[in-house]
């Protein structure tokens, strides 16, 4: 039996610090299978500490398994598995810790605005919901009635889109719906059409399905649909509210033009309406379901304008595509929580949705200004911006003789982290490089600094 010394220090409770070393000389192999321990009272003496803390730290050593009691013979530590035995990697781990301790500011778009999230009322919400039979369920397959229909309300009066409850499937993700529809798709389609540049994640959708891909021009001006007559395939995803990721938004003529290409091929537009809601210099345009809902698919989500991590998506689907939809996925359940669907559906119920609309389209729109006029102020004729009419990011091009790579590396350098545009294209590449800067996470301090030390890095 071995002698152990190790220190003790007063920033954590004695008997943790115990478990803990012994914990680890027995993980990384420096006490043998079976080996005995030291009894309660041998280690209380040479750590000089109580007995009860000696025997509070072989408790908790017990209650896990590393070590067992046998009578009056004493302690006596378990055999485990070899995989127990390595240690764990430690670097990355730190590495992680110092990314994370050396970025000041980070222009995600992935993020929303947590100071004005309704969390009170959405955790009311929510605890109403919990008092519901229907909450302790299994949920419809294709989303629940209460919110489908609240989903269709909406739809018609911010959208325009005239629309049944039935018709919509309630998803995940923007993704898995793609995915799902995919199975319909291709029974008829074997080609798809994209914007180049376009959602990657789209891309990645329909080659799971190994559709044959063709690339619509896309510019910062707006779409090349002249290129459509010389395309073979019947299918289109485009995101004609907001393009991502260039910001521009589709007219009412080319909207009619893309309906008439629809119509005369007999295909589908599928329309990504991400975050529409966040329109700054007028309303939000009707959508293209709104004009033909026969030849739209209809995608919406509760992501950028509510909360990502809710994981609630949604699809309206024309009469055509709904039967064989339904048919096909009857017996695959829900991809989305029950719990998530319900309250949403209640929170749409009170009115608060809308309110909740009414008041981040205000606030993202003066982060927006912000964000460009100090932009502006620090670059000057340096940069140029895309995108400031809506959504929660801009794009900016940078009129140095640089990569995107060294932008990025170099706004790092000095605290910033900046996200790359090169994986949105294909082949319609962009003369320099555009770096995109989302801003909904952001405190308007934070977008000042940001930007301040991105002039450092890159000027």
């Amino acid at each position: 039996m071995k002698d152990y010394l190790f220190a003790l220090n007063e920033s954590s409770p004695k008997y943790k610090q115990i478990y803990e070393q012994f914990k680890s000389f027995i993980e990384q192999g420096n006490v043998e299978a079976d080996e005995q321990l030291p009894s309660i009272r041998q280690l209380a003496d040479s750590l000089q500490v109580s007995r009860n803390t000696t025997l509070m730290a072989y408790n908790q050593l017990v209650a896990e398994g590393y070590i067992r009691g046998e009578g009056r013979k004493g302690y006596f530590v378990n055999p485990l598995e070899p995989t127990l035995y390595q240690e764990p990697p430690s670097l990355p781990d730190k590495k992680k810790r110092r990314e994370k301790e050396s970025v000041r500011v980070d222009f995600r778009t992935d993020a929303v605005d947590q100071s004005h999230f309704p969390l009170k009322i959405w955790r009311r919400t929510a605890n109403h919901v919990l008092s519901l039979p229907e909450s302790f369920r299994y949920g419809d397959p294709f989303g629940e009635m209460r919110l489908r229909e609240q989903i269709a309300g909406y739809l018609f009066q911010s959208r325009g889109v005239r629309t049944d409850a039935d018709a919509i499937i309630i998803g995940s993700s923007t993704q898995q719906m793609l995915i799902n529809l995919g199975y319909i798709l291709q029974e008829d389609f074997s080609g798809m059409i994209v914007e180049d540049p376009g959602f990657d994640g789209a891309r990645e959708a329909f080659q799971f399905h190994r559709f044959s891909l063709e690339y619509l021009p896309v510019y910062a001006a707006g779409a090349d649909l002249s290129q459509l007559e010389q395309m073979d395939s019947a299918l289109i995803y485009v995101t004609p509210s907001h393009h991502s990721p260039y910001g521009v938004s589709m007219s009412i003529q080319q909207r009619q033009t893309l309906i008439g290409w629809a119509n005369k091929v007999k295909g589908y537009i599928i329309e990504d309406d991400y975050d529409s809601e966040f329109r700054y210099t007028q309303r939000p345009f009707p959508a293209l379901a709104s004009i033909d809902s026969t030849r739209v698919i209809y995608l919406g989500n509760f992501s950028k304008s509510f909360l990502p991590g809710l994981r609630l998506s949604y699809m309206v689907l024309p009469k055509q595509l709904l039967d064989r939809y339904k048919n096909r996925f009857l017996n695959f359940e829900s991809s989305t929580s029950l719990f998530s669907q319900l309250t949403m559906a209640r929170f749409m119920e009170n009115g608060e949705w809308n309110r909740h609309i009414k008041r981040m389209r205000l606030v993202y729109k003066r982060k927006m200004k912000h964000l460009v006029s100090i932009l502006k102020t620090h670059f000057g004729q340096s940069i140029s911006i895309i995108g400031e009419q809506s959504g929660l990011y801009v794009l900016i091009e940078v009129d140095v003789e640089c990569s995107e790579e060294w932008l990025i590396e170099q706004a790092y350098h000095y605290g910033v982290k900046v996200r790359p545009t090169s994986i949105y294209f294909i082949k319609n590449h962009s003369d320099r490089p555009l770096i995109k800067l989302g801003f909904s996470g952001l405190s308007f301090d934070e977008i000042e600094l940001g930007v301040n030390l991105l002039r450092e890095a890159w000027l």
